[in-house]
């Protein structure tokens, strides 16, 4: 496969766990202590899932052996 697909899921990915980590912040500096925890739960699980689409376009451009 090609690595157009695999590069540009990771970045947007990415890009929301950051979006997704601001958010939290600016909830926990405005007061809104109860929506904090989710939200930065969120931001980390993209951040997960972009290393794992990573992995997959490393383990996906490794030869195959039959």
């Amino acid at each position: 496969m090609t690595k157009a697909p695999f590069v540009a899921m990771s970045a947007v990915t990415a890009v929301l766990g950051t979006a997704l980590g601001a958010l939290a912040l600016q909830l926990r500096a405005n007061g809104y202590e109860q929506y904090v925890e989710s939200v930065a739960t969120f931001s980390v699980l993209m951040y997960v899932t972009a290393a794992l689409v990573v992995v997959t376009w490393v383990r996906d451009g490794r030869p195959r052996s039959n």
